[in-house]
């Protein structure tokens, strides 16, 4: 019973190219169409599961993030918006959304979030003994859902073909379903010791500028570009900084794991019809 109208798809269009630093201008907005729509459709499907539920959240979580994408100055960012004719409110009414799904998918699956934390400090601090230094990755990634009604080798082809003609940062803008789609892609900086086996073993065989091979997850596919890397230096004062980050980045891989995974569930069970 949810409707998406064209101004709400027309808004959602503007508020990216506004937090993406680019250009109003036709091209731009024909290039973000499908990443709107795909974003407002799960959008509808997170207020509809969030509806059966009393979750309350502060001003003062939604107005963090408005910081972290302003660069402290929130006002500047409404200005920006009323300068450009783009509704501030349902751009806030869509943060308060993603907000309260993240705190939804973290009561429910909390209990399943297990990190070893005794094996993740005796690591570092065997690193240190024998000397080691780590790898840390900038990161960029586009994820795309796996659409069911389509070969999974066309979809994959399809992205690849979107790198070659259009960037992967635009990609990413167009595409991709992750949250770091608003800012190209871009994760930015990751310790190698936070990484699953998996991806270190893919990102070790990769040099700078180098978009990995499809990255099959349960619902979606991922995509990892290197932008930078730097060697880390371990020492006594900087392992329990490094000890939280790697924990932090290893439960936030989990929690996006099964928001994804709730999420494609709650998709597959409802009918969209588009008009």
């Amino acid at each position: 019973d949810q409707i998406i109208t064209s101004y709400e798809i027309k808004n959602k269009i503007l508020s990216n190219l506004i937090l993406s630093g680019k250009e109003f201008n036709q091209k731009n907005i024909n290039a973000l169409k499908k990443q709107a729509l795909d974003s407002l459709i799960q959008l509808k499907i997170k207020r509809v599961e969030l509806s059966k539920y009393d979750l309350k959240i502060s001003d003062q979580q939604i107005d963090q993030y408005l910081n972290s994408i302003s660069s402290n100055n929130i006002q500047n960012l409404k200005n920006e918006f009323s300068r450009k004719n783009v509704d501030f409110e349902i751009f806030y009414k869509n943060i308060e959304t993603e907000i309260k799904w993240q705190k939804f998918i973290y009561e429910i699956y909390s209990d399943k979030i297990l990190i070893n934390q005794n094996q993740i400090k005796n690591e570092l601090d065997n690193s240190i003994k024998e000397n080691k230094n780590f790898k840390e990755y900038n990161l960029s990634e586009v994820e795309i859902f796996i659409d069911k009604n389509k070969q999974i080798e066309k979809q994959i082809y399809n992205i690849k073909n979107h790198f070659k003609d259009i960037g992967f940062e635009q990609t990413a803008l167009k595409f991709s379903i992750s949250s770091s789609s608003s800012n190209k892609g871009l994760i930015g900086w990751i310790s190698s010791k936070s990484l699953s086996k998996n991806i270190h073993n893919i990102l070790k065989k990769m040099q700078k500028g180098e978009i990995s091979e499809p990255i099959m997850r349960q619902n979606s596919i991922l995509f990892l570009k290197i932008n930078e890397t730097r060697i880390e230096k371990l020492d006594k004062k900087s392992i329990s900084d490094l000890q939280k980050k790697i924990i932090n980045q290893k439960k936030n891989e989990l929690f996006n794991l099964y928001s994804m995974s709730h999420l494609s569930k709650l998709k597959n069970n409802n009918l969209i019809q588009y008009k």
